[in-house]
């Protein structure tokens, strides 16, 4: 096993090198540039979209559902553990690079939505789309299409399952001593019974869930922010100089140097916002809307609840707190800073926050994986991926958490980089959407 983590963290490193790394900022900043930093001046009328039903419109879900379905696979063990894991290997300044993937991520969500609205289809279990759709059609590049498929399919078993249920396993291991395997067992059963229903009864559940859990973990993380108002600016000092300037080694700490910091930095950035991955246009896709720019930019509100807002959080509680100096490891980072403010309640909010933002998660990876498994091998294949993807549950549960991390990142990387050609590629066609929306004076 041990083998297989060096050969799986060696091609993580390889994938996620600058080349990687300048493609997906990159693409971000060069749509920003094409929209004119819409992601800016369009956050409110955004926001408002959320809220707006269409009734008559076309689709399966509201801009609501299709919204928090993308969130509860964004909103996940990312931005507990993710968040500590950039910390721990990259040191304070990698929260900064977050940040960078967040801005620029902004734009590059909006822009995979309009396409994945714009080139979706009918079909037997609903409207359908996504990158391997506006690849093959927009692009008409249908072997890319593909390869994105299949690398979305490879995705789902790791960013949207074993990931966290790994972390999930962990944290009731470690607060309440219950064995791996039971809670892998437990998580596998309840999402089988959502998972079931498609894309209607996974947007009625995470509808449910995704607010409730966010107001329960950001209520409580501001309520220690603002009662320890004295330690915020120096934990932002951290974040900005170290951004730029390496962390020496000290107590626990391992130190890191300013590329650590810029590399897991943008990588569990992207893995807490996703975007550039082309996995929430998939649920952006089955969104009931008559414009796809309009459910474009409740899409791109996405990347800013999750990192510029619930990341930022977990990342100063993390610096306001010594544990991230005394050697905790990155499992348990969040979790003990958290404990340090609020004593055993702070670790017991943790634990339940995990346990809903992995389950989240896995929901709506179920429908990523299980829409790019359908592309790829047709209707009577989702059986057969609802039960392998179940089943990884379990597996993930009682995997060595470095090796399930690696493997995600791993993924990840593969599953952005024909997505990011896409984008690129049909540019033009999301400036050209973007102009005719605002040019109707919806705003």
């Amino acid at each position: 096993m041990e083998t297989l983590d060096t050969i799986i963290s060696a091609i993580s490193s390889f994938v996620w090198g600058v080349p990687m790394l300048t493609l997906l900022v990159g693409t971000g900043l060069y749509l920003t540039i094409k929209l004119r930093g819409m992601q800016f001046w369009a956050l409110g009328h955004a926001l408002k979209l959320i809220f707006v039903k269409e009734k008559s419109a076309k689709g399966d879900i509201s801009h609501f559902s299709a919204l928090t379905t993308a969130l509860a696979a964004t909103v996940g063990i990312g931005n507990i553990v993710g968040v500590a894991t950039a910390i721990s290997f990259g040191g304070p300044g990698a929260v900064f690079w977050m940040w960078v993937t967040g801005l620029v991520g902004m734009a590059t969500k909006y822009s995979e939505a309009i396409l994945a609205v714009k080139y979706r289809e009918k079909g037997k279990n609903g409207y359908k789309g996504g990158p391997m759709y506006y690849i093959a059609k927009g692009a008409n590049m249908p072997k890319l299409g593909a390869t994105f498929a299949v690398f979305t399919v490879l995705a789902s078993f790791g960013i949207g399952n074993m990931t966290q249920s790994n972390a999930v396993a962990n944290a009731l291991s470690s607060q309440f001593s219950v064995p791996t395997w039971v809670t892998g067992i437990v998580l596998l059963t309840i999402t089988s019974f959502v998972i079931l229903g498609g894309i209607k009864t996974i947007g009625k559940t995470t509808a449910f869930l995704i607010p409730f859990m966010i107001a329960i973990y950001l209520t409580t993380a501001f309520a220690i922010v603002f009662t320890n108002l004295d330690k915020v600016a120096e934990a932002f000092g951290l974040i900005f100089y170290h951004a730029f300037n390496p962390i020496s080694a000290g107590g626990g700490f391992a130190g890191a140097a300013v590329a650590a910091a810029i590399r897991y930095g943008l990588a569990r950035g992207v893995f807490s916002n996703e975007s550039g991955l082309g996995s929430a246009p998939i649920a952006a896709a089955a969104a009931k809307t008559s414009d796809p720019v309009k459910q474009a930019l409740v899409s791109m509100t996405q990347t800013f609840i999750d990192t510029l807002v619930v990341c930022t959080t977990t990342a100063v509680i993390i610096l306001m707190a010594p544990a991230w100096q005394e050697g905790v490891g990155a499992g348990e980072l969040t979790l003990k800073s958290f404990e340090f403010f609020l004593g055993d309640t702070g670790a017991v909010i943790i634990v339940i926050a995990t346990i809903l933002f992995g389950y989240s998660t896995i929901l709506g990876w179920s429908y990523y994986g299980e829409r790019a498994f359908e592309y790829l091998l047709g209707d009577k294949a989702i059986k057969l991926y609802r039960i392998v993807f179940v089943s990884f549950i379990l597996v993930g549960a009682m995997l060595k958490l470095e090796l399930v991390w690696n493997f995600s990142d791993l993924a990840n990387g593969l599953m952005a980089i024909p997505n990011l050609i896409g984008l690129l590629l049909l540019s033009n066609i999301i400036s050209s959407e973007t102009k005719r929306y605002f040019n109707e004076d919806k705003i």
